[in-house]
C-alpha cells in the first residue's frame, strides 16, 4: 500500500530537532549555562513586581468593557455627586463603614437592652479617631452628618424602642428595609413586633481619599479587637475591606511554594529511580524541576519588564507550569532510555531529541494555544493569568531542549564512563543478573538484547498486567459501563452548575468579610437594589400628555417584573409625577412647553428632586426614576433581574412614542459577569478545540487521530464541568481559566494514546493497544501525578480562588489520565478503522534516506539487530509520545 503522505510537517520537526540535539550533545556547558544567565538577567523583571500588581478587583473580576461601566459613565455625565448626599442616588458604592448588629444567639433584637448596646456602638464608631474625627469627614445632607434612620425614629433613647409605633418596611417616609432585618410583624398590621438584625451605616464624603482610608482602616481595626457586648454580637464591613482581603490572598499561598517544589522533586526522582547507581535518573530529575523554575522566573521576569498587568490569579500559574515541565521531562527521559546505551551521548540525545520533538511540540502548542485563546475573554484577571501562564509555557519548551537538554548529555557523559550518581566515581559493570545484590558497588546494565536501558518496573506492569486485564471482552464491557454512568453524572452536574463569582469568595476564609457578607444574605435578602431608570433622550418631551403616557406604560412594564416591589408606599414617586401633581394643584398648565420649562427650576430646588433632572440651558438632557427591587437572594436571582430589567429597557423603546430608558445600579458592574461568562466559556472552548483538531492535524501524520481527540476534548471537558458543579465550584473568571486548560491537557493524554494506536505495527486491535499502553502508559502516570503534585498543595489554602484551581485541575488531570489509559484504549479496539496506519515498513532502502552523517550508525543498528536473530523488518525506532 503506498505510503499516505501526511507527515510533512512531522517529518521536518524530528530532522531539525535531531540536528539540535547533536549540538546540545556536543557542547552541553554551554547549553547548560546560557539559560541560567538569562534566566538571571530577565528574572530582574521582579523588580517592577510591586508596580506591575492589578488587584482592583472591579478591573480584574468584571467584564472589561461592561455595559454598567458604560452606563456609570453616562451617569457621572448627568449627574455628578452632589454635595447633598443620597445613598439612593450614588452611582459607586460609596464610601463607608457598616455594621450588622445581631443577638448573640442571633434571636429578637427588638428590646432595650440590645439597643442601649447599638447605641452604645455607634458612639464608638463616631468617637473613632486616626487623624481626623468622623465629624469632620462624614458625608452631609442639609450641613449635618447622614445618620441612621433607626436611631433617629428613636431619638437615640433605647427605650422608645418598645414604646414608639415602628412600621416596616416604610416609616413614615422612611424605608427600613436595608436597616432592619429578620421582622416580625403584629398579626395584621405593619408595625414591627421583633426582629434579629440592624445595620448601621457610616458614609464618607468621596473627596478626602487618603484620610477616608486611614479612618476606615482605623474603623476596621477597632472592630478586630472589638469584645462581644452583653446582649449582642457585631459583623462589621467597610468599602475598602473586600479589596484588602483580595490582596492578602497571595499571602496565603507564598508559603505553599516550597511544598510544592519539595513535593515535585521528591515525585520526579521517585518516578525515576533506578535500584542501578549509573542507570538511575536522580540528578536528571532534579534539572527537570530546575528547569521548569527558570522558566518561570524567565517568562515571568519578561513580561513585568514589558508591563504586563500581573493579577492576584497569576500567583497559581507557577504551581501549573511545574507540572507541565516536569511532564515534558518524563517525555524526554524516556525516550532517552530506548537509545543505545553503547551509542556516543551526542548520537543518542540526537536519537532522543528526533523521537520526544513531535510529543513535546504538540504538548506545548496545545497547552499554549488554549491560554492565548484566553486572552479573548473580557475579564482582566483570565487575561493576565494566561498571558503569564502561556508565556511561562513557551520558555519551559525552550528550557527543555537547552537546560534540560545539556543536564541530559551532562548524565549520559557520567552513564557512559560507568560512574556512580553520587560520587561520579568508576564502578565495575554488571551485568543485570548481578545488580540487584551489589547496588551501591557496581552498576550500568542494560538489555542486551536491545542495547538499551532496561524497562522500567512500571512499563513491564503495564505489558504484562495491565494491558492484557484491560483487553479481555468482559473488562472492555465493564469499562463502557463505567464510561456510561461517569457521562450520564456529569451531564446531571452540568445541569447543576452555578454561575457568576460571590464576591465574599474574593477574601480567605474565617475573615470578617464572610461572617458579614453571609449576616446580610441572611437578614437582608429581602429587598434588593433600588434600580436608576435614566432617560438620556434630550429630544423626549415631557410636557406632551402622549409622552407621558409612554412613559407611564413604561414604567408599568418595570413595575409589573416579579422582582420588582408592588408596595405602592415602597415605590419611590417619579419627579415627573411629582411635577405633575405640583402643577395641578398650583394651577400650572404643564402640558405646554413654556410653562413645563419655567416652573421645573422651582419645582425641583423645593422638592428635594434636583438631583434627578438635568435641566441645562431650558433643555432637560437626562432624567431619572427609581424601581425598589425584591427577593434578589441568589446568583441567579441577580442574573435573572439584570436580564429582565435591560429587556423591559429595550421593549420600551419599541414603545408608539420611544422612551429611551437606561437601567443602572452600581451592583450592576459586578452582575456583568452572568451576561458574557457562559457565552465567553463556549466561545473559548469551541475555538480552542477548533485549534487543537488543526494542531493535531498537522503534526499528528493520521487524520483518524483528531476524531478521538475531539472526543476525548468533549468528555474530558463535559465531566470536569458536571463534577465542578458537584463539588461547589461556579462558572465564573476563576473556573473559566481552568476549564481553558481542560482543553490543552485533554489533547496532551488523548492525542498520543490515539496515534501510538494507530502507528502501531501490531496485527490485531487488541495487540494495538497493548502496545500502546506498554510504551505511554508509566508517561502518562507520571505526567499526571507531577501535575497534581504541582497544585496538590493549593487544595490547603485559605483562598476560594486558589482552591478553585485545585479542584478543577484534579479533576482536569484525573479525568484526562483516565481517558488516557482507560477509556480510549478500549473505545479504539471497537473500529476497524484504526486496524492499520498506512505506512512502509523500514528496509535497507530507506534507510539509506536518513542524512548522510548518521548513516554509519543506522547500519551498526541494522547489524546489532541482525546479529540478536531479529530480522530487519521488526527493527523500527520507539514512538515516544
Amino acid at each position: 500500500m503506498a505510503k499516505c503522505k501526511t507527515d510533512c510537517i512531522e517529518k521536518p520537526i524530528s530532522l531539525i530537532f535531531e540536528k539540535f540535539g547533536r549540538i546540545v550533545g556536543n557542547y552541553p556547558f554551554v547549553f547548560f549555562i546560557l539559560p541560567l544567565l538569562v534566566a538571571a538577567a530577565l528574572g530582574a523583571g521582579f523588580m517592577f513586581l510591586d508596580e506591575r500588581e492589578a488587584n482592583d478587583i472591579e478591573d480584574q473580576f468584571t467584564p472589561v468593557n461592561g455595559p454598567a461601566k458604560q452606563e456609570r459613565e453616562i451617569v457621572l455625565k448627568y449627574f455628578p455627586q452632589s454635595e447633598e448626599f443620597s445613598q439612593l442616588r450614588l452611582s459607586s458604592e460609596g464610601t463607608y463603614a457598616s455594621l450588622i448588629i445581631t443577638g448573640l444567639a442571633k434571636t429578637n433584637i427588638w428590646t432595650e437592652a440590645a439597643f442601649t448596646d447599638i447605641i452604645e456602638l455607634d458612639r464608638q464608631v463616631k468617637n473613632i479617631t486616626t487623624g481626623n474625627t468622623f465629624e469632620n469627614l462624614c458625608a452631609k445632607t442639609k450641613g449635618k452628618c447622614v445618620s441612621n434612620e433607626i436611631l433617629d425614629i428613636i431619638n437615640y433613647n433605647p427605650g422608645e424602642i418598645i414604646s414608639t409605633t415602628i412600621r416596616y418596611p416604610m416609616n413614615t417616609g422612611t424605608f427600613l428595609g436595608t436597616s432592619v432585618g429578620g421582622v416580625e410583624l403584629k398579626t395584621g398590621g405593619s408595625e414591627i413586633s421583633s426582629a434579629k438584625a440592624v445595620r448601621l451605616f457610616y458614609f464618607l464624603k468621596e473627596e478626602n481619599t487618603t484620610q477616608n482610608t486611614l479612618w476606615l482602616t482605623g474603623f476596621l481595626k477597632f472592630f478586630s479587637n472589638y469584645s462581644e457586648l452583653k446582649t449582642v454580637r457585631v459583623s462589621y464591613f467597610t468599602s475598602i475591606s473586600r479589596q484588602n482581603e483580595f490582596e492578602s490572598n497571595a499571602d496565603s499561598v507564598i508559603p505553599l511554594f516550597s511544598v510544592t517544589y519539595f513535593l515535585a522533586i521528591t515525585i520526579s526522582i521517585l518516578s525515576c529511580l533506578r535500584l542501578d547507581c549509573v542507570r538511575t535518573k536522580v540528578w536528571v530529575a532534579v534539572a527537570g524541576v530546575i528547569s521548569a523554575g527558570l522558566a518561570v522566573l524567565a517568562s515571568f521576569g519578561l513580561l513585568l519588564y514589558c508591563g504586563m498587568p500581573f493579577a492576584m490569579t497569576v500567583a497559581s500559574a507557577p504551581f501549573l507550569i511545574l507540572g507541565i515541565g516536569v511532564d515534558d521531562m518524563f517525555i524526554m527521559i524516556s525516550c532517552w532510555q530506548k537509545t543505545k546505551v553503547k551509542e556516543e551521548v551526542e548520537d543518542r540525545l540526537a536519537e532522543t531529541y528526533k523521537e520526544a520533538a513531535v510529543s513535546i511540540t504538540i504538548t506545548t502548542l496545545t497547552d499554549v494555544m488554549s491560554f492565548y485563546i484566553g486572552l479573548l475573554t473580557p475579564f482582566g484577571s483570565v487575561q493576565s493569568f494566561c498571558m503569564y501562564t502561556s508565556t511561562a509555557i513557551l520558555f519551559c519548551y525552550i528550557f527543555n531542549i537547552t537546560f534540560f537538554g545539556a543536564c541530559l548529555a551532562l548524565n549520559g557523559r557520567r552513564e557512559k564512563g560507568n560512574k556512580h550518581w553520587l560520587t561520579c566515581m568508576n564502578v565495575p559493570e554488571v551485568d543485570s543478573v548481578d545488580a540487584t545484590g551489589n547496588v551501591c558497588c557496581v552498576g550500568g546494565a542494560y538489555d542486551k538484547n536491545t542495547g538499551t536501558d532496561e524497562a522500567m518496573p512500571m512499563d513491564l506492569f503495564f505489558k504484562n498486567h495491565y494491558s492484557p486485564f484491560l483487553t479481555k471482552t468482559w473488562v472492555k464491557i465493564s469499562v463502557c459501563l463505567f464510561y456510561s454512568g461517569y457521562l450520564a453524572v456529569s451531564i446531571y452536574g452540568c445541569l447543576q452548575l452555578q454561575e457568576g463569582l460571590d464576591l465574599k469568595h474574593l477574601a480567605t476564609d474565617g475573615s470578617y468579610v464572610g461572617s458579614y457578607y453571609d449576616d446580610e444574605d441572611q437578614f437582608f435578602s429581602s429587598y434588593g437594589p433600588n434600580v436608576m431608570l435614566v432617560i438620556t433622550d434630550e429630544n423626549f418631551q415631557y410636557w406632551s400628555s402622549d409622552a407621558r403616557q409612554n412613559l407611564d406604560s413604561c414604567l408599568e412594564i418595570f413595575q409589573n417584573l416579579s422582582m420588582a416591589s408592588k408596595d405602592s408606599e415602597i415605590v419611590p414617586i417619579s419627579w415627573l409625577h411629582a411635577y405633575m401633581n405640583f402643577g395641578e394643584s398650583a394651577g400650572i398648565n404643564l402640558d405646554i412647553e413654556k410653562q413645563f420649562k419655567q416652573n421645573l427650576t422651582r419645582f425641583l430646588n423645593g422638592s428635594g428632586f434636583s438631583e434627578d433632572v438635568n435641566f441645562t440651558n431650558n433643555t432637560i438632557l437626562a432624567s431619572r426614576m427609581f424601581i425598589q427591587t425584591v427577593n434578589i437572594r441568589t446568583s441567579v436571582d441577580e442574573k435573572n433581574m439584570l436580564n429582565a430589567f435591560r429587556e423591559t429597557a429595550a421593549k420600551c423603546g419599541k414603545l408608539q412614542t420611544a422612551v429611551n430608558v437606561m437601567v443602572y445600579h452600581p451592583a450592576f458592574i459586578y452582575y456583568d459577569q452572568y451576561a458574557v461568562i457562559v457565552s465567553n466559556t463556549i466561545q473559548n472552548i469551541v475555538v480552542a478545540t477548533c485549534v487543537m483538531l488543526v494542531i493535531s492535524l498537522l503534526l499528528i501524520p493520521n487524520p483518524l487521530c483528531s476524531v478521538w481527540v475531539t472526543f476525548a476534548i468533549a468528555s474530558v471537558i463535559v465531566g470536569v464541568t458536571g463534577f465542578m458543579a458537584l463539588w461547589d465550584v461556579s462558572l465564573d473568571s476563576v473556573s473559566m481559566i481552568n476549564l481553558v486548560i481542560c482543553i490543552g491537557f485533554s489533547v496532551d493524554f488523548s492525542a498520543h494514546i490515539s496515534y501510538a494506536f494507530v502507528s502501531s505495527e501490531e496485527a490485531s486491535v487488541n495487540e494495538k493497544a497493548k502496545d500502546a499502553l506498554y510504551k505511554l502508559g508509566y508517561p502518562i502516570i507520571q505526567g499526571a501525578a507531577s501535575t497534581i503534585a504541582g497544585v496538590v498543595v493549593l487544595a490547603a489554602a485559605k483562598s476560594y480562588i486558589f482552591r478553585t484551581f485545585f479542584k478543577i485541575m484534579f479533576l482536569v488531570i484525573l479525568f484526562g489520565a483516565v481517558h488516557g489509559v482507560v477509556f480510549i484504549p478500549v473505545f479504539l479496539t471497537f473500529f476497524g478503522i484504526c486496524d492499520r496506519m498506512s505506512r512502509t515498513k523500514p528496509d535497507k532502502n530507506t534507510q539509506c534516506e536518513m542524512q548522510s552523517e548518521n548513516s554509519n550508525r543506522n547500519s551498526q543498528q541494522v547489524s546489532t539487530v541482525k546479529s540478536n536473530g531479529q530480522t530487519n523488518e521488526g527493527f523500527t525506532s520507539p514512538d515516544c509520545y
